[in-house]
């Protein structure tokens, strides 16, 4: 008793007061941190409706402010400076940068409660397009309910659609085809051990994905070396360029289109002028992360390393290959190298072109003494801008060789491999002498469809051949 009333129990009560004591500055810290992100994010939200230069940014600081600080103009021009690359930043990124500079600091902790919000200041969203997309014939969505509009969809339905939370790859006990999944999914094995993940979107999210495709992707301009998914081009004219040529220099990116991730998707409808908001739930829909049932379902002997990279690839966010907006958004998206790498060629007096993950070099004499050297700056560019080469399928075909693009020989004409064509040429043969069943050795569902489109790509690219082939395929009598 004697311990407990003169020792422990003092001992106690000072613990409780510390305990207190940590309890109280812990809630004015959290207070403190609070109110400052609430000064920043409504700092960022009226220089965000600000155009991008000095004195308006100025401007719209001082009236939220309530005041013409001279440290605002300094403060316009870092902010310009950093954000110069950036048409529309985010406002997260713009909060993070008012936190990390030094001058605003300075000026809160000299001034005090003096630098404070008087009044908030924000401009109604609006569609602001860089110059090149000014005319883009695109509808004007400013608004997220007016995007669920656009789309027939409550505000619930578009969030939930969109997901950009990614509830749908947590949820779903284990299930790859839960009710709460928007996609179908199918693993095909690749060469090299690889694989590739077939995201087909389910009927409603295919139909939001369509009026996305139709009315907004369709009406923007692709870069002229793209012929990959753009109309009026295709795999001939994608090898035409490189007829002919003393080296044709062939390379394929690896994992086209899971590289592209759902950041990069909502950069490019920024560029085109949504708001961040619109932008935001338009690449949710147009994006995907798979489930973590899914890797449940890979192939036995996969490699860990390879393992990890197809988990992380496919976990986040990207364009699924299998849905109607990912060839176009890819082709978009991948813009700017499109222009370095036609830069890089030009410089060389080369030629190029692009068949989504399939890029085409060619040139003369010279182009073909400095052809490895060139293929080492052409990855280079592409790993900076976030692709990556499938070296292995790297080739420089010079004309002593057959010079091969995407199915199709360039080496003096356009023209179709000879033992496809002799192979095509007896198969239609035999369908005509013993009938068609006994050559669908594949089971091809539709094996008429199948040979007419075996046929038809031969009269794309030889026309003469394709006669020749069409004249058999008529004789073959179907049940």
């Amino acid at each position: 008793m004697k311990y407990w009333s003169f020792v422990a129990r003092p001992v106690l009560r000072a613990a409780q007061i510390r305990s207190r004591k940590v309890r109280l500055v812990g809630a004015l810290r959290c207070h403190a941190t609070r109110m400052s992100s609430s000064f920043y994010s409504a700092l960022a939200k009226s220089i965000l409706a600000a155009e991008m230069a000095v004195d308006p940014i100025v401007d719209r600081a001082a009236r939220t402010l309530g005041k013409r600080w001279r440290w605002l103009r300094p403060l316009a021009r870092r902010y310009l400076a950093t954000f110069v690359a950036q048409h529309q930043p985010r406002l997260k990124d713009v909060v993070r940068f008012l936190i990390a500079d030094e001058g605003i600091g300075r000026a809160r902790r000299i001034y005090r409660d003096k630098v404070r919000i008087a009044e908030w200041v924000h401009a109604p969203f609006q569609m602001l397009p860089v110059a090149a997309a000014t005319e883009w014939k695109i509808p004007a969505i400013e608004t997220v309910g007016g995007l669920a509009d656009w789309l027939s969809l409550t505000p619930g339905e578009l969030e939930w659609f969109a997901d950009l939370k990614r509830l749908g790859a947590r949820l779903g006990q284990g299930k790859i085809d839960s009710p709460l999944s928007h996609y179908h999914y199918r693993i095909l094995s690749k060469n090299f051990g690889s694989i590739r993940v077939i995201e087909a979107p389910k009927p409603k999210l295919k139909e939001l994905q369509q009026k996305i495709l139709k009315e907004i992707l369709n009406n923007i301009p692709s870069h002229s070396a793209a012929h990959g998914f753009v109309a009026g081009r295709s795999i001939k004219t994608f090898a035409s360029a490189h007829v002919g040529k003393c080296v044709v220099l062939r390379m394929d990116l690896k994992d086209f289109f899971p590289s592209i991730s759902c950041a990069r998707v909502q950069a490019f409808f920024r560029i085109a002028g949504y708001p961040e908001p619109v932008a935001d739930l338009l690449g949710g829909i147009c994006t995907n992360a798979a489930p973590r049932a899914l890797w449940s379902k890979l192939p036995r002997g996969i490699e860990p390393a390879l393992l990890g990279e197809i988990r992380n690839l496919y976990s986040w966010r990207h364009l699924p290959q299998g849905a109607p907006t990912s060839p176009a958004l890819a082709n978009l998206c991948a813009y700017r190298v499109d222009c370095r790498l036609q830069g890089l060629a030009d410089s060389m007096g080369a030629a190029y072109s692009r068949y989504a993950d399939d890029l085409a070099f060619s040139g003369d004499k010279g182009f073909e003494r400095c052809v490895e050297r060139f293929a080492t700056q052409a990855a280079s560019i592409l790993l900076e801008e976030g692709f990556n080469v499938h070296h292995r399928k790297t080739r420089f075909m010079r004309q002593g060789v057959r010079q091969y693009l995407a199915g199709v020989v360039v080496n003096e004409k356009l023209n179709v491999v000879r033992d496809d064509f002799d192979r095509l040429k007896a198969i239609l043969t035999n369908c005509v002498r013993h009938g068609a069943d006994s050559q669908n050795r594949e089971a091809h569902p539709n094996f008429r469809l199948h040979l007419a489109g075996r046929v038809g790509f031969v009269e794309m690219v030889n026309p003469a051949k394709g006669v020749r082939l069409r004249k058999i395929f008529d004789q073959i009598e179907w049940e």
